[in-house]
């Protein structure tokens, strides 16, 4: 083998272990890349849960003129001249603004095992929400339709004392990190309502399960 053989298999090997270690380094720097913006998502990332029993009572009203009180940990179930009024007390525990987007009724107890609907079926609130991290913030909706069936299958729940199920659909303060939380009503007593969230799911991202 002469001296330009050699020089020449020298090279290559040179630019060979060149290329591996860009190679290393360029995956090395997209997975820090990828680590660091998975962990500044995460400090702008909400999660609803349901208030605490010794948190504030909060009062809110609707565009009807009708106005409600929720307690810490507690709800409004209530059916007035053909409107069926829903509140619930919420606490964010995330790390992020809590924006409330839509929701989605469900007129019977709907488990962490079930899954929530197609989002674009979600209810878009007539505003919007906005629930700081670890503040305490409200939300509200209503069925005006007494002839839908989901408004007769409610006013039947109320009636019957039976557990209901609310899907909220929230993001962060930019939109993005699409969240839902499900949160079941459950009657305590003879006239109150409190609310427990069951299950949460990232919908652009991986769920904490």
């Amino acid at each position: 083998m002469n001296a330009e053989t050699i020089a020449s298999l020298t090279t290559a090997g040179g630019t060979l272990v060149l290329a591996i270690a860009t190679f290393a380094a360029t995956r090395s720097a997209n997975r820090a890349s990828k680590i660091s913006e998975r962990a500044m998502l995460a400090g702008l990332r909400p999660l609803l849960v349901n208030s605490q029993l010794d948190d504030p009572d909060q009062k809110i009203g609707f565009g009807d003129g009708r106005w409600f009180h929720a307690s810490g940990g507690g709800a409004v179930f209530e059916e007035h001249d053909d409107v069926i009024y829903f509140v619930i007390s919420v606490r964010n525990a995330g790390a992020g603004m809590a924006v409330i987007q839509a929701w989605s009724p469900i007129p019977e107890r709907q488990g962490a095992e079930g899954h929530y609907g197609d989002v674009d079926n979600f209810r878009a609130q007539q505003r919007d929400f906005y629930i700081p991290p670890g503040g305490v913030g409200l939300w509200q909706g209503a069925l005006r339709d007494p002839s839908d069936e989901r408004y007769q299958q409610f006013s039947s729940a109320l009636v019957e004392r039976r557990i209901v199920t609310i899907d909220l659909l929230y993001t962060d303060m930019h939109g993005g990190q699409r969240t839902v939380s499900r949160f079941t009503l459950q009657p305590v007593g003879d006239d109150r309502w409190i609310t427990a969230v069951t299950r949460h799911w990232i919908i652009d991202g991986d769920s904490p399960r």
